[in-house]
């Protein structure tokens, strides 16, 4: 038996890449996105009673990650990368039916339109469905998880003089608090684990429409080279 779905809209998101995404929502609170509604979701009724929730429950598909044939062992990054598990007892992108979901915050509705933060979706993102978080049946107090029992470590982000201020001059441009999303995406570390950079190799992603470029003059410490606009 199979069901056909359709998206209710789809995320205008400050990741315009794979690459540096937050592997969970809500480690990067600076990470914001809107999530445009389409007709007929996009009417005021079907938000009636939002204004009262400070969290989401968001539904998607994970559009870039789709596969014809199911997975039923994945490689979790958590793990390191070379260890597999079920698929089922991770939140890998790759799913059997691509369906992803993440937990952000409602900064503030217009019209057919939901402003986020702290979102973990790349730009483009079809949304399936929106459910309110409810604290005291969604915050479970005595859960565990012995795959992924803590929040990641985080590693030191440093600036070069120029790229602290090209950063600067991009966030006053964007309205947007560009440095804190560059340093809370990337203090998570987002190379593969099973890799051990090179001082010289750089790392580069883009969010919003800047490029960013980054280094590990150390193992644990990154540093930002670069900060500027992405070409058109």
């Amino acid at each position: 038996m199979s069901y056909s779905v359709s998206p209710i809209g789809f995320v205008h998101s400050c990741f315009k890449e794979k690459f540096a995404i937050p592997r969970q929502p809500q480690l990067a609170p600076a990470a914001r996105g809107v999530l445009e509604l389409v007709a007929p979701f996009d009417q005021p009724h079907a938000l009636e009673g939002l204004e009262q929730v400070s969290h989401v429950w968001l539904l998607f598909l994970f559009h870039q990650a789709l596969e014809a044939e199911p997975r039923l062992r994945v490689r979790p990054p958590r793990l390191g990368g070379n260890r597999m598990v079920g698929v089922f007892a991770t939140r890998a992108t790759h799913r059997p039916n691509g369906i992803g979901q993440s937990v952000v915050k409602l900064d503030r509705i217009e019209p057919g339109r939901l402003h986020l933060s702290g979102i973990d979706l790349l730009d483009g993102t079809p949304v399936l469905d929106i459910k309110p978080y409810v604290p005291y049946a969604d915050a479970i107090t005595d859960a565990h998880n012995g795959l992924a029992e803590d929040a990641p470590n985080l590693i030191a982000v440093h600036w070069t003089e120029s790229s602290l201020q090209q950063a600067q001059s991009e966030a006053a441009r964007l309205g947007e608090p560009l440095q804190a999303l560059i340093e809370q995406c990337l203090a998570q570390d987002p190379r593969p684990a099973y890799q051990t950079p090179a001082p010289e190799r750089r790392y580069g992603t883009r969010l919003w429409d800047v490029e960013v470029r980054w280094h590990y003059p150390k193992p644990s410490t990154i540093t930002v080279l670069e900060v500027t606009r992405a070409a058109s």
